[in-house]
């Protein structure tokens, strides 16, 4: 076990470098600032983590195990290229957006991560023999590593690759409502009877026709969810620029307060099944239209909605203004 002592303190170092970035915070970076050389770079970087986890796995596939010497020279070389990855990532400044170099971040601390299980594998097998675990951590490194060729290259390719994540999510949430809804009176009828639970036949169960009345308002919301993140990530693929501090910012801006659709409605979709609370439904559904409401006001005072674009942006405010009206309407009784 002398042989892999290096790589125990390496992974040490690794798990250190990994706490760094999870912190989050990078500096100003290097000036000037140079976006191509910076993605070039990177890409090199990853390449040679993925090359040198390559070697370290290949160095304790079979016997004889690597010699103290060279255990230190590879865990050295390990170490070299995950600090590489980190330190090219700390060259991104905050002003090429937030939204961006979260993407980043999150893809180098996948990269580190990837090799810390390497490492883990390796420290953790019986000497002197391949296992399966040892192959499934080398290629989740190589998975890692490929994944700098496809991060958006600006702010404005990230906050559309964020929106598209969101409007994946929030059509699957209003799909499966919608399933549930005609599905008749019992949401739960696909879930088979249990003897410990017994026989529900009770209407804890069921939708009542005053819950459906409701319900149909908060489907309303949902869609409006739906047709508002299609609508912002089409206006942000047509108009969206990366080009001066003020448009990145705006960017950031739209794509936190869109980041909150998502949850937004999963948590008023969880409120909707039986037994239904309308008090709790309209806490939700308010909730919702709030964020909705913002995401608008926040993109008509954008450069990402131009006088052309300004018709759905009333609409869709209209149309989320009319529901959650509904809503209270259907719910003022309960107050």
């Amino acid at each position: 076990m002398e042989a892999r002592e290096p790589l125990r303190d390496v992974r040490g170092a690794l798990r250190a470098v990994l706490a760094r970035l999870r912190e989050g915070e990078t500096s100003e970076g290097r000036e000037p600032f140079e976006l191509p050389r910076f993605w070039d770079t990177l890409g090199q970087t990853f390449q040679v983590t993925s090359q040198e986890a390559t070697k370290l796995s290949l160095a304790f596939s079979r016997p004889p195990l690597p010699s103290a010497e060279s255990c230190r020279k590879l865990s050295e070389d390990v170490q070299n290229a995950i600090l590489a990855v980190a330190t090219v990532y700390y060259w991104l400044p905050k002003g090429q957006g937030t939204t961006l170099r979260k993407m980043v971040r999150d893809a180098t601390t996948e990269v580190v991560e990837g090799m810390i299980q390497l490492t883990d594998t390796i420290l953790n097998a019986p000497v002197e023999s391949l296992s399966q675990e040892q192959l499934i951590s080398t290629g989740g490194v190589w998975e890692a590593c490929e994944q700098v060729s496809n991060l958006p290259r600006d702010n404005q390719a990230a906050v559309v690759s964020a929106l598209a994540a969101s409007l994946g999510v929030v059509k699957d949430a209003v799909e499966e409502m919608e399933h549930a809804l005609v599905e008749g009176q019992d949401p739960y009828g696909d879930i088979m009877e249990d003897e410990e639970l017994g026989f529900r036949g009770n209407r804890d169960t069921y939708w009542s026709e005053a819950d459906r009345q409701l319900l149909s308002s908060c489907m309303g919301l949902m869609k409006a969810s739906k047709a508002c993140l299609k609508k912002v990530l089409a206006a942000v693929k047509a108009h969206g620029k990366a080009d001066s501090p003020e448009h990145i910012a705006q960017l950031d801006d739209l794509a936190d307060i869109a980041n909150e659709i998502s949850p937004s409605v999963d948590e008023l979709a969880l409120s909707m099944y039986p037994p239904v609370n309308p008090l709790a439904v309209r806490l939700n559904a308010a909730k919702l239209a709030s964020v909705l409401t913002k995401v608008l006001e926040i993109a008509k005072t954008s450069h990402v909605c131009p006088p052309s674009e300004e018709g759905w942006v009333q609409f869709l405010t209209g149309a989320v203004d009319h529901n959650m009206n509904k809503v209270k309407s259907f719910t003022q009784g309960q107050l």
